[in-house]
């Protein structure tokens, strides 16, 4: 596939457009993502500072590094990334994103360059990053593998990439779609479709054939008791996160 191939899906496009203004109040509609954003942060940090031998005790630990987040929202990701010295870019293929992020940083005293654009449009343009946020994306476009092949190239050699979704099996669709849509209402129906989740052996089989070296997966494990998410190295079964590099 080449990379400008557009992978973006116009219906998923317009479910986050709903929704585009919520992106920062943790009660909303995007409830889960903030609570989950803790341990994401803490995979995220550790995938890199493990790959490009950084420090996380230093105050900026990733200073020198350029760094996109693909489908960046309203910039929960991007603000963190920031205020540890990286050089952020956010791109969302949905427009009423971008304000919403920009406004945030700009309280928030950040300067990250938010985009309206998409992962395939960056690739043909020549756009090349040490470190690729792919989270939660990969189950709402239209061809994951071109998706993930336009990623591949938006990495420098020896770059790292960290891609979460949602795995497709049955206890997937209790919790994910019956549980936070229909039970919790955490987001609204229909905003992710069963059948486009994938596995953790198909994400891993998705990521070589883009021309990637998968090398870690771990899970994102809700404890409905504790009301908090951890970090879990064998429980794949829901959601759950890759980090893999692009050979040098």
């Amino acid at each position: 596939m080449h990379p400008e191939t557009n992978t973006v899906d116009p219906a998923e496009i317009a479910k986050f457009e709903a929704m585009a203004a919520e992106w920062w109040d943790p009660h909303g509609k995007f409830k889960p993502l903030h609570m989950m954003n803790p341990v994401r942060l803490d995979y995220i940090c550790r995938q890199i500072a493990e790959e490009f031998d950084r420090d996380l005790i230093q105050p900026q630990p990733f200073t020198g590094l350029r760094l996109l987040d693909i489908g960046c929202g309203g910039g929960l990701l991007c603000e963190p990334m920031a205020r540890l010295g990286a050089t952020v870019i956010g791109v969302d293929a949905a427009a009423r994103n971008i304000p919403v992020a920009e406004t945030h940083a700009a309280q928030s005293g950040l300067d990250i360059d938010y985009r309206h654009d998409t992962a395939e449009a960056m690739a043909a343009a020549g756009e090349q990053f040490d470190v690729v946020l792919n989270m939660e994306v990969v189950e709402h476009v239209a061809d994951p593998l071109a998706y993930l092949t336009a990623c591949k190239s938006l990495l420098r050699p020896g770059g790292l990439m960290v891609c979460s979704t949602i795995n497709r099996n049955p206890k997937s669709f209790a919790m994910a779609i019956v549980g936070a849509e229909w039970v919790m209402r955490w987001l609204p129906k229909g905003t992710h479709e069963w059948s486009k989740f994938i596995t953790p052996d198909e994400l891993f089989d998705l990521l070589s054939r883009a021309g990637l070296t998968p090398v870690d997966r771990k899970g994102f494990v809700f404890n409905p008791v504790s009301w908090q998410w951890s970090i879990s190295p064998r429980d794949l079964s829901v959601n759950y996160v890759t980090a893999s590099t692009r050979p040098a």
